[in-house]
C-alpha cells in the first residue's frame, strides 16, 4: 500500500491511498466464496460452486465491487495508521479506480479518504507555569451552611392553609397527555419547589396553587419511549407544607451527632469545611490550569466535530435540531472540545498507570455524584459497554494531576500553595526505593579471628538470613517500608457543554404524610461530597459517506479514539455515566 497525506487545514488532511491487486486478492477471493455460499446453481451443493462460474454467472465487476465494499473499512484502518493521523469524527471516502474489472489480476486500487483530526500543538513546561486561585474561604458562614443543610435533614414537613411558594413541598397528582392519549399517570407525588428536577415549567406552574387546585401546562417528556414530545400536564395540588428546621442547640446536636452540645458539632462541622477546602484547592487549580492552557493554545476545531457534539447535546435533552439552545452552548462546545485536546495530550505525555484502587476510587466519586450505589452504576456501565471509556476518564484525570504537581500554584496573595500531588519524578524515586528495599541485604563481610583464619562460611541460602555485627550479634533484619502511594486528587477539572437532564425523577416517588418527618441519616455528620465530576465522553460518528467510480462502496470505520468533553466540578454528568443513567431509567 501506498499512501500520501496532503495537509488541507490544521485539522484536515486528505489521504490518497493506492493499493496493488495483489494485496486486495485475499479479498476478491472472499468475495467470491460469500457469493457462492449465498447462490443455487443447479449441479452444484450450495457453497460448492467454482469460481468460474460465479463469475459467468455475476460478472467480475460484482465480485470486485463487492471486494472493495467489504474490505475498504481496514484498508481505510490501515492508512491511517501508517500515514499516523488521530482521526476525529466521520471519514469521506471516494473510490476513483477499482482493478480487475476487465479479468484480469493487474491494476491498483485507488481512493482517497478527507478526514478531520486533531490539530498538532506542544504542551508547555508545566514548571514554567503559574496559575492563581481564589481559595474558598472557611468562616462562619460555611460552617452555619453546613449547620442548615444538617438542620434541613432532621426537619418536620408540616401543612400550610396558604397558596404554594418557591421552596414549598407539595404533594400532587399528576397526568401526561399526548394528543388525546394519556401516556402517565402518578398520584401522591411529594415535589420540592425550586428543585427544578422533575418537568420543566412545573415549578412555575405550582407556585400560587393552593390545596385542592389544579392546573395545566405544556412540557417535553422526559425519558421513557415517548421522550421529546409536547405533552399537556395536568396538576392537582393535595397538599401545601413547609419544612420546620429544630433549633440549632445542644440538644439537636446530641440527636443529629455523636456531639452533646452545639459549639462540639459547630467545631466538628469547621474541621470538615477546613478538610474540603483543601480538596476544592486542588479541584480550583485544574480548572486554572486546563482554562489557562485553553486560552493559551487556542487550539483550532473541525466544524464538523462541533456540529456533531451539539446535536449529542441536544439528543440526551430531548431537544430537536435546530433549536436555539444550540446557538447558546456552542461556545462551551469549543472551549470543551479544546480542554479535551489538552487532557489527551498531557496523558500521552505523562503515561501515569491506573491501577484498580484507581478506578474504583472514580467510579465511587461519579456514583456519588448521581446518588447510586457503586455497584450498580459499575453493572450499569459494563452493561451498557461503557468500562473501557469510563477508564480512559480515569487515566486522564490522573494525568492532569500528576501535570499539575509541576505547576506552580498561587492564591490571590500570592502566597505559593502546596496541594500535596506528588510529581511523576517524586512517583519514579517513590518506586525505585521500593524495589531496593525489597531487594534481599547483601550478607556483611566476616570478622578475620585474630588466632587463626576461620573456615569461609557458606552463603547463607535464606533471603532474610541475617548478617553478624563485628561484635558477633546478629543483626534483626531491616523492615521494609511500604511504597508510598501517589497522592493525586481523584477531582477533575474538565469543562462541561452539557447541562443536567430535566428527566422527571421516578413516578414511584414515596408520598408523604402531613407532619410526617423526614427519614433521620446516621447521627454522624455527613461529609460533604466530593466536588469532582469526571470528564465526559464526547461520541464521533464512525460513519462516513463514500463515493465509487460506478457504484457505492462502504463505510471505512474510522480509528478515531474516544475523546472526552471536559467538566467543572460537580457541574454536570459524564456521557458515559448519562448512558447508564439512561438504561437506568428505562429499567
Amino acid at each position: 500500500m501506498k499512501t500520501e497525506v496532503e495537509k488541507l487545514s490544521p485539522t484536515r488532511v486528505k489521504l490518497t491511498v493506492a493499493l496493488p491487486f495483489d494485496e486486495l486478492k485475499p479479498a476478491v477471493e472472499a468475495a467470491t466464496k460469500k457469493i457462492a455460499d449465498q447462490v443455487q446453481i443447479p449441479g452444484f451443493r450450495k457453497g460448492k460452486v467454482p469460481t468460474r462460474l460465479v463469475e459467468q454467472r455475476f460478472g467480475r465487476p460484482a465480485i470486485m465491487q463487492e471486494a472493495v465494499n467489504d474490505s475498504l473499512p481496514d484498508f481505510y484502518q490501515q492508512a491511517a495508521t501508517e500515514a499516523e493521523i488521530r482521526p476525529l469524527g466521520r471519514p469521506e471516502v471516494e473510490v476513483s479506480e477499482i482493478p480487475g474489472l476487465d479479468g484480469t489480476d493487474t491494476g491498483d486500487l485507488k481512493f482517497t479518504v478527507e478526514q478531520d483530526v486533531r490539530p498538532e500543538f506542544t504542551l508547555p513546561a508545566f514548571s514554567d507555569v503559574t496559575v492563581e486561585i481564589e481559595e474558598p474561604a472557611v468562616d462562619d458562614d460555611a460552617v452555619q451552611v453546613r449547620l442548615d443543610a444538617l438542620r434541613e435533614r432532621f426537619g418536620t414537613l408540616v401543612g400550610v392553609d396558604r397558596p404554594a411558594q418557591d421552596g414549598d413541598f407539595v404533594s400532587l397528582d399528576m397526568t401526561a397527555k399526548v394528543g388525546d392519549e394519556e401516556v402517565e399517570s402518578v398520584e401522591g407525588v411529594s415535589y420540592h419547589i425550586g428543585e427544578g428536577n422533575m418537568l420543566e415549567g412545573m415549578d412555575e406552574a405550582l407556585i400560587g396553587l393552593s390545596a385542592g387546585e389544579s392546573t395545566t401546562f405544556t412540557s417535553k417528556l422526559a425519558g421513557g419511549d415517548r421522550s421529546g414530545e409536547e405533552a399537556d400536564i395536568s396538576v392537582t395540588a393535595q397538599s401545601v407544607k413547609v419544612r420546620e428546621l429544630p433549633e440549632a442547640d445542644d440538644e439537636f446536636a446530641e440527636m443529629a451527632s455523636e456531639f452533646d452540645t452545639i459549639d462540639e458539632l459547630k467545631a466538628d462541622l469547621k474541621e470538615q469545611a477546613e478538610k474540603d477546602a483543601v480538596s476544592n484547592r486542588v479541584a480550583l487549580a485544574r480548572n486554572a490550569l486546563l482554562d489557562q492552557l485553553v486560552a493559551d493554545l487556542d487550539l483550532p476545531v473541525p466544524d464538523q466535530l462541533i456540529e456533531d457534539e451539539i446535536a449529542q447535546h441536544l439528543e440526551n435533552e430531548g431537544k430537536e435540531a435546530g433549536d436555539p439552545h444550540a446557538e447558546e452552548i456552542r461556545e462551551d462546545t469549543i472551549s470543551a472540545i479544546r480542554a479535551q485536546f489538552v487532557l489527551d495530550a498531557i496523558n500521552e505525555t505523562r503515561e501515569v498507570n491506573v491501577e484498580q484502587e484507581d478506578l474504583m476510587s472514580y467510579l465511587s466519586q461519579l456514583a456519588a455524584q448521581y446518588g447510586m450505589d457503586p455497584n450498580q452504576l459499575i453493572s450499569m456501565l459494563a452493561q451498557s459497554g461503557q468500562l473501557e471509556q469510563v477508564f480512559a476518564e480515569a487515566q486522564r484525570s490522573k494525568a492532569l494531576d500528576v501535570a499539575l504537581a509541576e505547576v506552580t500554584v498561587k492564591n490571590a496573595a500570592g502566597d505559593v500553595l502546596d496541594l500535596g500531588l506528588e510529581t511523576s519524578a517524586d512517583a519514579s524515586t517513590d518506586e525505585a526505593a521500593a524495589d531496593s528495599e525489597d531487594a534481599p541485604a547483601e550478607k556483611a563481610p566476616a570478622k578475620k579471628a585474630p588466632a587463626k583464619k576461620a573456615p569461609a562460611k557458606k552463603a547463607s541460602t535464606s533471603k532474610d538470613a541475617a548478617a553478624k555485627d563485628e561484635d558477633g550479634e546478629e543483626k534483626a533484619p531491616a523492615k521494609k517500608a511500604p511504597a508510598k502511594k501517589a497522592s493525586t486528587t481523584k477531582s477533575t477539572a474538565a469543562k462541561s457543554t452539557s447541562t443536567k437532564s430535566t428527566a422527571a425523577k421516578s413516578t414511584a416517588a414515596a408520598k408523604d404524610a402531613e407532619g410526617e418527618e423526614e427519614k433521620a441519616p446516621a447521627k454522624k455528620a455527613p461529609a460533604k461530597k466530593s466536588t469532582s465530576t469526571s470528564s465526559s465522553a464526547a461520541k464521533s460518528s464512525t460513519s462516513s459517506t463514500s463515493k465509487s467510480t460506478g457504484s457505492k462502496s462502504s463505510t471505512p470505520k474510522s480509528s478515531t479514539s474516544k475523546s472526552t468533553t471536559a467538566k467543572k466540578p460537580v457541574a454536570s454528568k459524564t456521557s458515559a455515566a448519562k448512558k447508564a443513567e439512561e438504561t437506568s431509567e428505562e429499567k
